[in-house]
């Protein structure tokens, strides 16, 4: 075990109410530390996971050589897997556990799992200029894209996207992506790892086991001695050139290592330069400035001249990832502490005893099993909570939320410890595969900004319109004619006297003899087409009402009686919206699931009005059946839920 630490008496930072736990898990050590103010890592102590059977175990381990006096509220791990959700898998290690699990029976308010690529990445706007050393030419671009990677156990991946005064950090499994060989020598590295794996990716070779494949790769084919040696023995005789397989497998690795960066750069277009953390590249020194790396990143055909001009530097700082994780954990608690409906569960907790013995069911179970409500719909949390689903909601309101999915919304940003990727640019190099990735990872950011974006009165406004309207109209040109055909067949068959107008001359002599009775709903992206500002007036003028699904402060959004904003912009180069015409479709199956719940809540409203006739007809000549025929006649499912509040849980569940 190796463990730096202070005297029992070291005082906390000022900054840190109590110290913050930081880990680096990988799949050989689990090193911890404790961060008693920004930059200030004392208690660093370094365990092999092999002595340890699980996660807890060893956490538990570093917490008993701490002072008993220290109280430990906040942590933050960094692990060598995705994290997706509340389980965690290692896929290097066998162990695995529950985030919300751990968290108690480790009893701290906060515990933040993130990609230790994720965290390593937020530690680079940390690194000063002697915390890197560069390879090769090139000079960083302000304000622009940052890649990382490194070899270890695995091949980590990652990234950095400028947003204002701060950033985003990519979360990424690119070391996953196929490998390709660029010589003769490489092809035969590939020929002799696909005898054992059926997939090679450069994960597989650029890691400590892959440098360790690709030294047996090369003995097979040299006719040499096969000898059991790991991947730190291959290093040390690499650089002793003791070894002339092992020196030949550590430039082949090098080489490879300048691929997979090369092709890093280009994708994320990484003008602010590529780094390169993970376990073994910081360990060889100045072999690796005068290795082959650099002048294979630079070998990319046509792009050659592009990736030329990126710099490139290894990553010498000792504590970079806990750098990163203090970064996020302190990004995390900033936003717990600013934002009060972040910080739900806190907000939970005091609001105990003020709460009807129902809703405090729900409350202790919400606390218990936080990451699992967040996923779960609201039958299972009435079913655990042992309430009934409006107890749920009255719950959900008691703490300022307009219902469940608001609730689940605020409680998700109080649980996680990574931040969402907004868009990631499509290049010329992207695999089918990739693309389809990236178009559908760019759709489902883009639908959660727009959902944590909406107006609960106006979509109840535009659904009250609509359900009192004579006629429904649908105004939309171009690529969003299609939301407008949409649209009319969805209201027609909800029984509402719809029509989809899609050229300008057609919805400006239909708007001209509009009635007050009547309702348009105009689709435009930008809001700003003349010719469909031009017919919200005309339809205004006849006394219909005007619903705008449209960009946030366009002159259509002015002129309309309802404004649904939708906010997203596209790459005009392309002339095609992709995701902003999904968007619009989505809000209009708002509104067409709003109207037809209202619709059959209506109708169950009527059933048990019908029911309270007979009953009172009935209590005249037989008050004994009275209480028999209300049971009876109640309309089953019916909820005093708004529709609305129906709508948002449903779209969560």
């Amino acid at each position: 075990m190796e463990n730096q630490s202070i005297s029992r008496s070291a005082n906390i930072n000022a900054e840190y109410a109590t110290p913050h736990l930081l880990a680096d898990i990988g799949g050989t050590y689990a090193r911890f530390a404790l961060e008693l103010g920004r930059g200030d890592f004392q208690y660093v102590t370094s365990l092999l996971c092999a002595d340890y059977v699980d996660f807890y175990a060893a956490i538990r381990a570093y917490l008993k050589t701490l002072p008993a006096e220290l109280l430990i509220e906040h942590a933050a791990v960094a692990i060598a897997n995705p994290v997706d959700g509340d389980r965690v898998s290692m896929t290097n290690y066998h162990w695995h556990f529950s985030i919300e699990e751990m968290r108690q029976k480790l009893g701290f308010d906060t515990l933040l799992i993130v990609n230790d690529f994720t965290a390593l990445a937020m530690a680079l706007p940390r690194l000063g200029p002697n915390d890197v050393q560069q390879i090769g030419g090139g000079s960083p671009r302000k304000q622009s894209v940052i890649g990382l990677l490194g070899p270890g156990s695995g091949l980590g991946t990652s990234g950095l996207i400028p947003a204002g005064d701060g950033w985003i950090s990519l979360g990424s499994e690119g070391g996953h992506t196929s490998f390709a060989p660029r010589d003769e020598r490489e092809i035969v590295v590939l020929r002799y790892v696909w005898k054992h794996f059926e997939h090679v990716s450069f994960e597989r070779l650029v890691s400590g086991p892959g440098l360790e494949l690709i030294y047996r790769a090369l003995v097979e084919h040299g006719h040499g001695m096969m000898r059991e040696v790991n991947a730190p023995e291959i290093t040390q005789m690499a650089l002793d050139r003791s070894d002339p397989f092992c020196v030949e497998a550590l430039d082949v690795f090098c080489s490879l290592l300048g691929t997979a960066a090369a092709n890093l750069a280009v994708t994320l277009g990484a003008m602010g330069g590529i780094y390169i953390g993970g376990g073994i590249v910081p360990r060889l020194g100045e072999y690796f400035e005068k290795s082959s790396f650099r002048a294979r990143f630079e070998q990319k055909g046509r792009f050659s001249r592009y990736v030329a001009a990126i710099p490139t530097f290894v990553i010498t700082a000792e504590h970079a990832t806990f750098m990163g994780a203090s970064a996020i954990l302190e990004a995390q608690l900033r936003t717990l502490s600013s934002d009060p409906g972040s910080a739900i569960l806190g907000q939970i907790r005091r609001i105990r005893s003020n709460l009807s013995p129902a809703e405090l069911r729900v409350a202790e179970h919400v606390l218990a099993h936080a990451r699992a409500v967040v996923n779960d719909p609201i039958a299972e949390i009435a079913r655990a909570a042992d309430v009934s689903q409006p107890t749920v909601i009255r719950f959900c309101r008691s703490l300022g939320c307009e219902g469940l999915s608001d609730f689940k919304l605020r409680l998700a940003s109080g649980l996680t410890g990574t931040v969402p990727v907004t868009h990631i640019q499509v290049t010329d190099d992207d695999s089918a595969l990739e693309l389809g990735a990236k178009v559908l990872g760019n759709t489902a950011s883009s639908i959660l900004q727009v959902r944590s974006q909406l107006n609960r009165d106006m979509i109840e406004r535009a659904i009250s319109l609509i359900n009192r309207a004579s006629r429904l109209e649908f105004y939309a040109i171009g690529h969003y004619g299609v939301v407008a055909q949409d649209a009319q067949f969805k209201f027609l068959r909800l029984g509402i006297p719809s029509i989809a107008h899609t050229d300008s001359r057609l919805q400006l002599l239909s708007a001209s003899v509009l009635s007050e009775q009547d309702v348009v709903v105009i689709s435009s992206s930008s809001g700003r087409l003349p010719e469909l500002l031009e017919v919200a007036e005309k339809a205004r003028e006849r006394g219909a009402k005007v619903i705008a699904i449209a960009a946030s402060h366009s002159p259509l959004i002015r002129k309309a009686d309802v404004a649904l904003i939708v906010d997203h912009v596209e790459d005009v180069t392309t002339h095609l919206p992709m995701v902003s015409r999904i968007l619009h479709l989505l809000v209009i199956d708002m509104l067409a699931v709003g109207v037809a719940m209202g619709r059959n809540q209506g109708s169950a409203s009527l059933m048990r009005g019908e029911a309270d006739e007979r009953l009172d007809e009935a209590t005249i000549e037989n008050p004994v059946m009275v209480k028999k025929a209300g049971a009876r006649n109640q309309a089953p499912g019916v909820s005093l839920a708004s529709p609305l509040a129906k709508l948002t849980s449903h779209s969560r569940e």
